[in-house]
């Protein structure tokens, strides 16, 4: 949240955006230059993600944290720059407004087309150093009646003459399992949200594990149920999850000690989410973890 005397603003102005169809259905809205004040921590986000049915199950800019951005990528501690957005956690202090905020640039595109878009991108310090260039993908694709799959693929490249550190307000000294960074999905649901995998299910039990999936269901204002089922991490990576205070999930790269990128060196990711219509259960999550996609990727 904001700090006394301390609020976050909006600048105007929203630069280009990129429209994701799953086969025939639009179902993404991803933002390449949100316009946005320094201290949210700009950068590309997707928002509103939908359903195939329609029901929206992304949230942005909402006023609990107003730097939550839809479907991002973003780390907090990035060789000491913020490029999460909010207060910094600083060690034997607690969060902090500092002016340390950077930013993720879209540099270019590579490739578009109604399922897929690629793009380039710069990692930066909040005097437009490259802490780490990037180039991403995302494709939807159709996997059944009901669900398609959203999969985002990064490689993130440090510079050649520098390791890059990437750190969270949990290897800063903040207790309690924030280990948050990385492949955040800001969810929307009308009351709780749950959250399971295949053999726990809550906030508690979940934050910190490394399930091979875990799912999230919700509803929407006038009964539009959802769930969302997240796969991806990587060596090292671990779940954060937040159901009490408000829907979130994220591929956590340095949940509980930093993750460095080595100088000249890289680091891949690939998350996958599946978007249904209806709450589904243990069987019905796993099922769609197992699915294909078609009628959207082209891969």
């Amino acid at each position: 949240m904001t700090g006394a005397g301390e609020p976050v603003r909006l600048t105007a102005g929203v630069g280009e955006s990129v429209r994701l169809a799953a086969g025939a259905t639009e179902v993404a809205e991803y933002l390449l230059d949100p316009g946005l004040d320094v201290r949210h921590g700009p950068r590309p986000y997707l928002h509103p993600v939908r359903t195939l049915g329609g029901t929206v199950v992304t949230d942005a800019l909402p006023a609990d944290h107003v730097w939550h951005l839809g479907a991002s990528l973003a780390v907090q501690d990035v060789n000491g720059s913020n490029l999460w957005g909010g207060r910094t956690y600083v060690r034997d202090v607690g969060y902090t407004w500092r002016d340390d905020h950077g930013v993720i640039v879209h540099t270019g595109e590579v490739e578009r087309s109604p399922g897929r878009y690629a793009h380039d991108l710069q990692w930066r310090d909040r005097a437009g150093g490259v802490l780490l260039t990037e180039r991403r993908w995302l494709t939807a694709s159709v996997v059944a009646p009901d669900a398609w799959r959203l999969e985002v693929e990064s490689v993130l490249v440090a510079p050649d003459d520098r390791e890059v550190r990437l750190g969270s307000p949990a290897t800063n000294g903040r207790p309690g399992g924030a280990g948050y960074g990385g492949f955040f999905w800001r969810a929307a649901a009308d009351g709780e949200a749950a959250v399971f995998t295949a053999d726990a299910a809550g906030e508690e039990a979940l934050n910190g594990t490394a399930a091979p999936w875990l799912a999230l269901t919700g509803v929407r204002s006038g009964g539009g149920a959802y769930t969302l089922v997240f796969a991806g991490l990587g060596r090292g990576d671990r779940w954060f999850v937040r159901t009490g205070m408000y829907p979130g999930v994220c591929v956590a790269f340095a949940f509980d000690r930093p993750a460095v990128v080595p100088a000249g060196g890289s680091r891949h990711g690939q998350y996958r989410v599946w978007v249904a219509d209806g709450t589904l259960d243990r069987d019905g999550a796993a099922a769609l973890t197992r699915s294909t996609g078609r009628g959207g990727s082209g891969w």
